[in-house]
């Protein structure tokens, strides 16, 4: 409806608007007035000068940026390098042969030293990139000539052995290299790389075990830190970094395989020593490095530490308690922002303990997991008897860890003291509340997870778990707004979900559960002094509520449409608590939850046509009770009379009426005569609230009549009515008419056609339905615009309608 304000109000807001549009004339006026001033200016006072335009070349075209040579120069000889390289290695593997052991030391000897000398000329003349492309040359020729020397003068010795000792002597001859020539960048860091095999292969050669080399390894990667903090040049270090990760992640790893299968603490040892020493090399490498550096090397030494030091304790140990175990050392880790540490260390570290945490918690999250979705497997089998257990009642199967409620018990106390006291070496950005939201899970996880483990009695299990609701919707209640309070009520949300399933295995436990959990959520509503809160908390009632209604039928030996009136109790109840309620952001979503219950009410009672009808006509009376209030009458009275016309259709067809106009018509009079009344007392009423009901109410159910009729005289008459009705709106211009009466008119004329339309189609040659349908796509794209502006007169004409 269209609120037409009292004549002193309107007169008021004229008055107001008028006003407004007084001042803006002004603010107009003195602009126009000041862009005429600026416009009469002199040109040398213009207060936005107009910039010159850029000078031309008098002469040829516009010159071009010069080419970038050293690109082109670089790119010339890299080639050239790589040429001379695949050259030397092709002499060495095909024409060594045949030469003698003097020529061919003399070739290689010769061409290495001119190789190595060359880019000490060639820096003194200022080509430094072709020195460096001569220093990777000569690079190259000493690893042929080390492969050389092992063919020629040691050709019986072990190939490992020689790698590892001529791998080092490289190293040292190339940092030696790097170190004379110093504008040269590529030895040192081609030193780096080949320092990584001299440990290496001696452990090799040495027939080391995994642990030894996990420790090559690891001293090849203490000794990369160095040249990374050391190095000169950045090549140098970034070089160096990019080794260090890489053998001493490979040598944690070792470590790492090592401990998880040791059978025993002593064998354990061994790898945690190995893994302690690469916590203690990660810890040295990134203790003054940036921040991009810093917290994944943190990272790194903290899981290591507890690796090295959860995998003593844990060894010998079933896989449930070296969880623990493990746990327990990510959850000391917690201690180190308290220590002397750079903070961006310590952020790795602590990251490290809640991937600890966080690595056991999902390991012992499907038994929790069981107890809370288990139960949703008793709506197959409803009532079917008490189990002696809570396993009974569950329908999924894991095996059942006793270690898994100490697992969470401990992550929630970990977490929980991080909330209390947040250390201050950690930023805190709400992670002090996800702390206490991740705390509150837990405890609540570790005690289903304790209820599934122990397999207490059902009644039990139903107490526990009802008490766990209790204290979740207490703590929400009372904590108001924030993290902790939306964790809380979502817990006892599906909490109490889960209970209400699980009371589904015996009749008395539903009652029970579905009464308990009534009371509990609207006391908690009652109790809650926020609106959201309070509002969820209602809502959650009234659906607890609709489960006990059901459950009450079904006690009682009623069938489903039977049992449907009694759902309506409740939604009676919110349209009341609605109509008592002064707090919109509570009333509007129980109102909707009891719309709910009215809606479960319908569905219940589809089966039985005059319960159905019965059902309808109460919901109608219920919204009506709604649209009483002037902020609900809008939508109420239309969903009202919606209804009601419904209930007498369906109450109709129950009662096996052939002719409906002998009911429905003397009701559409009458709802025709209040609705010109109402129109004629306020013309601004829509012709839908108006004349609607009226003509649906009988319109409606002779379609559906004359559908089956196979005489012609009801098609005729409603065919001639709703003409009158259409021509009736299109003359008055009113849209419920019109629209209504158009409706019916085209369904009624399509039901005496279709029977002429079929044969006609059936006479038709296969090819003239689509050629027809061909050619109307055509005329409707060749007169695509005229079409499109005719259906915008069209909507505007029906939109200027009532």
């Amino acid at each position: 409806m269209r609120h037409v304000p009292p004549p002193a109000e309107e007169l008021a807001l004229l008055d107001r608007e008028l006003a407004q549009l007084d001042a803006r004339r002004a603010q107009l006026l003195n602009r126009r007035s000041w862009l005429l001033s600026v416009l009469h200016a002199p040109a040398a006072q213009q207060p936005f000068p107009v910039p010159a335009a850029p000078a031309r070349q008098a002469f040829g075209p516009p010159a071009r940026p010069a080419a970038p040579a050293h690109g082109t120069q670089n790119v010339l000889l890299v080639l050239g390098g790589l040429l001379l390289a695949v050259a030397a290695i092709a002499f060495t593997l095909f024409s060594w042969g045949e030469m003698g052991i003097a020529g061919r030391s003399a070739v290689l000897a010769a061409v290495t030293a001119c190789a190595m000398a060359a880019p000490a000329v060639l820096l003194g003349r200022g080509l430094p990139s072709t020195a460096e492309a001569v220093a990777v040359l000569a690079l190259v020729l000493t690893v042929l000539d080390a492969i050389a020397l092992h063919e020629v003068a040691a050709p019986g010795t072990n190939g490992l052995a020689f790698t590892a000792v001529a791998s080092a002597v490289l190293t040292v001859l190339w940092v030696l290299y790097g170190l004379v020539l110093g504008r040269l960048r590529t030895p040192l860091p081609a030193a780096v790389v080949a320092g990584q095999l001299p440990l290496v292969f001696t452990a090799w050669a040495a027939g080391a075990s995994a642990t030894g080399f996990g420790w090559a390894l690891l001293v090849t990667a203490a000794a990369d830190v160095l040249a990374a903090r050391w190095g000169r040049g950045p090549g140098v270090r970034v070089t160096a970094c990019v080794v260090a990760w890489l053998t001493g992640l490979i040598s944690m790893a070792l470590g790492l395989g090592l401990s998880v299968s040791a059978d025993g603490p002593l064998a354990a040892a061994a790898p945690a020593a190995l893994l302690l020493g690469g916590a203690g090399v990660a810890l040295f490498g990134v203790w003054r490095a940036p921040r991009e550096l810093a917290v994944p090397g943190g990272f790194v030494a903290g899981s290591a530490a507890v690796a090295a030091v959860g995998g003593v304790l844990g060894a010998g140990l079933p896989w449930q308690w070296a969880v623990v175990a493990y746990l327990v050392c990510g959850a000391a880790l917690a201690a180190v922002p308290r220590l002397p540490v750079p903070r961006p260390v310590v952020w790795g570290v602590t990251g490290a303990s809640v991937a600890v945490v966080a690595a056991a918690t999902l390991w012992a999250s499907p038994v929790p997991a069981v107890v809370l979705l288990g139960p949703s497997s008793l709506t197959i089998d409803v009532w079917a008897g008490a189990p002696e257990g809570i396993r009974g009642a569950l329908g999924l199967s894991v095996p059942w860890s006793y270690s898994s409620p100490v697992v969470l018990a401990l992550a929630a106390g970990l977490a929980a003291a991080l909330h209390v006291r947040w250390p201050q070496a950690l930023r805190e950005k709400g992670g002090r509340a996800a702390a206490g939201a991740v705390a509150s899970v837990l405890g609540w996880c570790a005690a289903l997870a304790l209820l599934g483990v122990a397999d207490v009695p059902f009644p039990v299990a139903l107490g526990a778990e009802l008490l766990l609701v209790a204290a979740l919707l207490a703590f929400a209640a009372r904590r108001g707004t924030g993290a902790l309070a939306v964790t809380w009520l979502v817990c006892a949300m599906a909490g109490a979900m889960s209970v209400g399933l699980l009371g589904l295995a015996a009749e008395p436990a539903t009652h029970v559960v579905c009464a308990t959990l009534v009371v509990m959520f609207g006391a908690g509503a009652a109790r809650s002094r926020v609106p959201v809160v309070r509002s969820v908390l209602a809502c959650g009632c009234v659906l607890w509520a609709v489960a006990a209604a059901c459950a009450t039928g079904a006690s009682l030996g009623w069938s489903a449409p039977h049992a449907a009136p009694l759902v309506l109790v409740v939604t009676a109840a919110t349209v009341l608590f609605g109509a008592r309620s002064r707090v919109p952001v509570v009333s509007v979503p129980v109102e909707c939850a009891g719309a709910f219950a009215a809606l479960v009410a319908v569905c219940l009672s589809l089966t039985d046509a005059p319960f159905l009808a019965l059902v309808l006509g109460l919901s109608g009376v219920l919204a009506t009770a709604s649209a009483l209030r002037p902020e609900r009458r809008r939508v109420a009275g239309w969903t009202a009379a919606g209804l009601f016309v419904a209930a007498t259709w369906v109450r109709l067809a129950a009662s096996g009426v052939t002719d409906p106009e002998a009911y429905t018509l003397p009701v559409s009079v009458a709802a025709f005569v209040v609705g010109h009344l109402r129109r004629h007392r306020d013309p601004a009423v829509s012709s839908w609230v108006a004349y609607g009901p009226a003509l649906s109410m009988t319109l409606v159910p002779s379609l559906f009549v004359a559908w089956g009729d196979p005489h012609w005289l009801r098609p005729l008459l409603l065919g001639l009515s709703t003409l009158v009705i259409t021509l009736a709106g299109a003359r008055l211009r009113l849209q419920a008419p019109l629209v209504l009466g158009g409706s019916v008119l085209a369904l009624d004329g399509l039901h005496e056609l279709a029977p002429h339309v079929v044969q006609v189609f059936d006479a038709l040659p296969r090819w003239a339905p689509p050629a027809l349908a061909g050619l109307l796509l055509l005329a409707v794209g060749a007169t695509y615009e005229q079409r499109l502006r005719d259906a915008r007169r069209v909507r505007e004409s029906f939109g200027r309608m009532r």
